[in-house]
């Protein structure tokens, strides 16, 4: 998450209706990646919500990303 971004992030997260699920899909995502430590960076998805599912990757493989989404389908159902 970029600090130019946050406001927007959590104006997002706040409209989304329960229940909420994140998933942080990249390495941007799971844990800022290579620009983690970063003035502009406040961090990764999981520093400011709780993530439900991480898939990893710079860029994740179409494979990863439908396989975080099953597993992700399956703690709502």
């Amino acid at each position: 998450i970029t600090r130019n971004l946050e406001p927007a992030f959590w104006a997002t997260y706040e409209a989304t209706p329960e229940p909420k699920l994140v998933i942080a899909i990249g390495a941007c995502a799971c844990d800022a990646g290579f620009l983690a430590g970063s003035y502009a960076i406040a961090g990764g998805a999981d520093r400011r919500v709780p993530v439900d599912v991480y898939v990893p990757g710079c860029p994740p493989r179409p494979e990863a990303i439908l396989h975080g989404l099953l597993i992700a389908m399956g703690r709502r159902s």
